[in-house]
């Protein structure tokens, strides 16, 4: 692990295992660590390359950045890595990215796992989330905000108390501002069909941030993908049905 100078900026990348590469992607406030769990998994039989992406982690933190710069920053690490195809897994904002990749460079990836997608947004979930719930939010710091949003988030909202970490930032406000602001106004719909790799949508049912219906369009407009529907999950399927959602990209990436 270590950080990379990529587009201007120094990356932290962690590359792990041998195998078939594997680009892992979080979601946003976060950083690669809130995966290590899959990461750690994934390591022992593919080349699993993790990042904090721009403005997130260990990762500089450029005050205004895009969703096509996310999509640049991985493009180059592959480059710089020298990795011609890989496979791609994205989770929340990390499947938006994931979504430019397969389409930036549709001969490079080679299958695309996105996990709780959507296809196009004017603001990040997050925002539109605590924009609709504002009344109830009205006088509530971010800590309290996002427990109370636990309900509207994920199928168990206690079990999640436990993992709150995951719907939390480390950022300051100005820097996750930055990286809310990353994630508006796109709209990946009319470019789906240039998707070439096998894909995986993998949506919960109890999701108020990218619902179900959210993860068919994507399913619908990308020409080789398969879409399910985890019934005991919101938002962190890989948090509230672990073993099935391990199964499901497994066996994908076996077949």
């Amino acid at each position: 692990m270590g950080l990379i100078k990529m587009n201007g900026i120094n990356l932290n990348v962690n590359i792990k295992g041998d195998g078939h590469p594997l680009v892992i992607i979080h979601g946003i406030g976060g950083d690669h660590t809130q995966l290590e769990n899959e990461i750690s998994q994934f390591a022992k039989e593919y080349k699993t390359i993790a990042l904090d992406c721009r403005g997130h982690g260990e990762s500089d933190k450029p005050d205004n950045y895009s969703l096509q710069d996310h999509v640049s920053d991985i493009l180059g690490i592959l480059d710089h890595y020298e990795i011609e195809k890989a496979s791609v897994l994205g989770v929340s904002m990390g499947s938006y990215i994931a979504q430019g990749i397969a389409i930036a460079a549709p001969d490079r990836i080679d299958k695309l796992i996105l996990t709780v997608p959507k296809s196009n947004g004017l603001t990040s979930s997050v925002q539109r989330l605590m924009s609709e719930h504002a009344k109830e939010l009205d006088g509530l710091n971010l800590h309290e905000s996002i427990l109370t949003l636990l309900k509207y988030m994920t199928f168990n909202p206690e079990l999640m108390k436990k993992h709150i970490d995951i719907f939390e930032t480390k950022l300051s406000p100005a820097q996750f501002l930055s990286a809310n602001k990353a994630l508006s106004n796109f709209d990946f719909r009319s470019e789906l069909p240039k998707i070439k790799a096998k894909t995986l949508v993998i949506s919960g049912k109890y999701d108020g941030l990218n619902p179900p219906s959210e993860g068919k369009i994507c399913a619908s407009l990308i020409p080789n993908a398969t879409f399910f529907e985890m019934q005991y999950s919101g938002h962190a399927p890989n948090y509230e049905e672990p073993e099935l959602y391990m199964k499901i990209i497994y066996d994908f990436l076996k077949n």
